[in-house]
């Protein structure tokens, strides 16, 4: 299973609870779209996860940014993802990231809303904020892994399913 989370926006801790806890303990891969903000906050989100991909935010410290990427491209059972906290520009300016990588999935963070929706050929992924949703529901995304490619669900921490990656959305 691959977890997806993002702005984590802690000073000490990982911030963790809940089904969001469990699911970054049991994957098999952890996804972060960034604002850790500091290194403790960083250190002990990895200390929770056996394998952790992640970019910085907008609010990390100097710490944090030394040690993340803007962005990053990697791939999992046959399906590339390119990672970015945000990208001005909206839907648009996301596909574009993404097809500049080759990606089929772009994974952003940055707005607190979860969100999965295609934009042309590329599947756009947020998983909102579990720590820090600001009006929204605390959220994350799983995705178990298919023949080729995953299915996926959005998660709120307390366990209720608040959405269904679109069928074949990360299929190909």
């Amino acid at each position: 299973m691959i977890t997806i989370v993002s702005d984590t926006h802690s000073t000490t801790g990982h911030e963790l609870s809940g089904r969001t806890l469990d699911a970054v303990r049991n994957a098999e891969l952890v996804v972060h779209a960034g604002d850790f903000t500091t290194a403790a906050a960083l250190d002990a989100f990895e200390a929770e996860s056996s394998r952790l991909v992640a970019v910085r935010g907008n609010n990390a410290t100097e710490a944090v940014a030394d040690r993340l990427p803007e962005v990053r491209t990697f791939e999992e059972n046959g399906i590339r993802f390119a990672l970015t906290h945000r990208k001005r520009g909206g839907s648009t300016a996301l596909s574009l990231f993404g097809r500049e990588r080759e990606a089929d999935v772009v994974v952003f963070g940055h707005t607190h809303r979860h969100l999965a929706e295609r934009a042309g050929e590329v599947l756009l992924l947020n998983p909102g904020s579990y720590a820090q949703p600001r009006g929204n529901h605390p959220t994350h995304i799983e995705l178990e892994p298919r023949e080729k490619g995953f299915a996926g669900r959005i998660y709120r921490q307390d366990g209720k399913i608040m959405g269904e990656i679109p069928v074949g959305g990360l299929e190909s």
